[in-house]
């Protein structure tokens, strides 16, 4: 742990007088980094879940779609076997996602794209990831990786990243006030999921409820499908984010395209407007962050007749598996649909049933869009505070009085 940095290209910004630098390696724990599962083999639904680069974002692990592989398979690389606790870093493709893994998936294992780090007991992990997503250690990771076939980051580099350790209880206050921002960041996550589900499930009941307010229709009827454009071609590099597939499944990344062209109201997304890629990977989204210039193959689904955005979305969903199905029969091309195929028929309340269910399930709608956009501000003030708090700039104190007035 007394391991300093002396070999980095590079300035390192001044610390106080009682912080220091060290480098990753000297806060591990003997054979404390390695990558997982090289050769997953086939897919068994029976086996070990194995944790890929997807599945780390915005600091959490998500569970919901796991790969798993053969128990023998998993044992080849028990190294790599998770216990709770330890720092899970990216290390092929998107370069540079962390999390921390919790005790509630230890036995889990993960693919080769993750590095695994086990920290020393006096380390906190989620101090040390706190610092693996600092401009510093990003600085770094992007300037060490391998591009030649896919972005690879070795090991030994990830070894002599610099952290930055103040005194222990400064480094629990800064991880406490960061925390709490996260936390409500995961809060919102949950009553976002929730309020979506709620809706999507006691729109289904009236549906199958047999009333008479309900009439097979064209989704082509309900709503103008409006296409977007190539706006990814010359851009400036400056200005409003170009929505791509991955911008609607991810949000914003390293290759996320920005342009300052000029672009009409139909081609841009705002908050709360649904979006439908129709190519690649189908899905539907509400769109919840700034106003955004929709690329081509993204449908933006604008309602008729009045109806509100949240009907309109449910449409696309329940003839999303059936698009999918279409999709996937392409073969020889990237799957997509045809404009034909919007004239697929959808169940739609009619008359006086729209506006009962709109005052229903619409704040549904709403109170799941404001915690994202609410989610959005305080990822913005985690950005914010953390190398003013990681440097020794802003104190911790002040930095917990700006988080109270925003939780």
């Amino acid at each position: 742990m007394s391991e300093t940095v002396d070999d980095f290209a590079g300035d390192l910004p001044v610390l106080p007088s009682d912080w220091a630098y060290v480098t990753l390696g000297g806060l591990l724990e003997p054979d404390g980094l390695s990558y997982g599962v090289v050769q997953p083999g086939s897919v068994d639904s029976q086996g070990i879940p194995v944790l890929r680069v997807k599945n780390l974002r915005n600091g959490r692990v998500l569970t919901d779609e796991v790969t798993c592989v053969s128990a023998d398979i998993e044992q080849k690389y028990r190294r790599t076997r998770l216990r709770g606790g330890e720092v899970l870093l990216s290390v092929v493709g998107s370069v540079g996602e962390t999390a921390v893994a919790s005790s509630d998936i230890a036995g889990w294992n993960v693919a080769r794209a993750i590095g695994v780090l086990r920290p020393v007991s006096k380390v906190s992990s989620h101090w040390i990831r706190l610092c693996l997503t600092t401009d510093l250690a990003q600085r770094c990771m992007r300037s060490w990786r391998n591009e030649t076939v896919q972005a690879t980051l070795n090991l030994r580099d990830v070894r002599r990243l610099p952290i930055v350790m103040p005194p222990e209880q400064t480094r629990e206050a800064i991880a406490a006030v960061l925390g709490a921002l996260d936390d409500k960041i995961a809060a919102n996550e949950r009553i976002a999921k929730t309020c979506d589900e709620l809706r999507t499930l006691r729109f289904a009941r009236f549906l199958d409820s047999g009333r008479s307010e309900a009439n097979l229709r064209p989704l082509s009827s309900l709503a103008e499908f409006v296409n977007g454009r190539a706006f990814t071609k010359d851009a400036t590099g400056t200005g409003r984010m170009v929505i791509r597939i991955a911008e609607i499944n991810s949000g914003p990344g390293g290759s996320t395209v920005y342009n300052d062209i000029e672009v009409s109201d139909r081609h841009l997304a705002k908050p709360g407007d649904v979006l439908f890629s129709w190519s690649g990977s189908l899905t539907v989204a509400r769109w919840f962050r700034a106003e955004s210039i929709i690329n081509q193959h993204i449908f933006k689904v604008v309602p008729k007749e009045d109806l509100p955005n949240w009907l309109v979305f449910e449409f696309v969903k329940s003839v999303l598996t059936k698009f999918q199905s279409i999709a996937a029969g392409k073969a020889t091309t990237m799957g997509h649909i045809q404009r034909h195929h919007l004239d697929e028929l959808v169940v739609a309340p009619v008359g006086e049933s729209v506006g009962h269910l709109d005052r229903d399930l619409g704040p549904l709608w709403y109170r799941a869009l404001a915690a994202e956009k609410e989610s959005l501000a305080l990822a913005d003030l985690h950005q914010l505070l953390l190398p003013r708090l990681m440097s020794g700039v802003v104190r911790v104190r002040d930095a917990e009085k700006v988080v109270e007035e925003v939780l």
